[in-house]
C-alpha cells in the first residue's frame, strides 16, 4: 500500500490525495506538521533530502517527492495522463506553469496568510505577489474560455495540479469573482467521479 506523508491543508499534498481517491488506490496518510519542523528531522530527510511535503512511499523504503512528479508517476497508464506524446507534453507544460508562475504567488500568499497569520506582517511581500498571481490566473482564464479542461479537452493531472491552489485562492487574498471561465472549470473539476474536498 502507498504511504503519503503530508498536510491535508497543503495544496501540493491535496493533489496527491485527490488523484489517489480518483484512481481508487488505497493508501495510508501520515500527517507531517511543517510548522513543527517535522519535515526537517533527520528521519524525514532520508525520505526527502529537500525537507518538503508531500512524499510518496511507493514501495518499502522507496520514496518519491515533488507533488507533480508524484502525480505523473501515479497517473502513468491511466486516463489521467494522455498517451499522445504531444498531449502528455502539454500536461507537463501546465504542471511546470503551475510550479513556476502560479504556485509561487497564489500558494505562497495563502501560506503567509493562512499558516503564518501574516497578512499584516507580510503585506509588502503579498503586494508584490498579487499582480503575478493575477497574471497566472489571467493565462488560465484565457485558455479556459476556449477549452473545458487544460489538455485535450479531457480531465487530467494538469487540472488537478492547477485546481489545488486555485480553488482556495481566496485564502491568499485573490478574488476570482472577476473571472467566468475559471469558476466554471472549478465546478467541472468538483463534478468528477470520486472527487473529495481538501482537508
Amino acid at each position: 500500500m502507498y504511504k503519503v506523508y503530508g498536510d491535508v491543508y497543503s495544496g501540493n499534498c491535496y493533489k496527491v490525495k485527490l488523484l489517489l481517491h480518483q484512481l481508487a488506490k488505497p493508501y495510508q496518510w501520515i500527517d507531517i506538521d511543517i510548522l513543527k519542523q517535522e519535515s526537517r528531522t533527520s528521519e524525514f530527510l532520508t525520505k526527502n533530502p529537500n525537507g518538503k511535503i508531500p512524499v510518496l512511499e511507493y514501495a518499502e523504503g522507496r520514496y518519491l517527492f515533488e507533488s507533480n512528479a508524484i502525480m505523473y508517476f501515479l497517473s502513468n497508464g491511466t486516463n489521467f495522463l494522455p498517451i499522445d506524446t504531444l498531449e502528455c507534453a502539454q500536461v507537463l507544460q501546465w504542471l511546470f506553469f503551475e510550479q513556476y508562475s502560479h504556485e509561487p504567488n497564489i500558494a505562497t500568499s495563502r501560506y503567509l496568510i493562512r499558516y503564518l497569520n501574516g497578512a499584516e506582517k507580510y503585506k509588502e511581500v503579498l503586494a508584490e505577489k498579487r499582480p503575478r498571481g493575477y497574471a497566472a490566473l489571467d493565462v488560465m482564464e484565457r485558455h479556459l474560455t476556449k477549452h473545458p479542461f487544460f489538455v485535450g479537452d479531457k480531465y487530467s493531472i494538469a487540472d488537478i495540479g492547477l485546481y489545488a491552489y486555485t480553488h482556495v485562492a481566496d485564502e491568499g487574498g485573490f478574488d476570482l469573482s472577476k473571472y467566468s471561465a475559471i469558476p466554471a472549470w472549478l465546478e467541472r473539476v468538483k463534478s468528477q467521479p470520486n472527487y473529495i474536498e481538501m482537508g
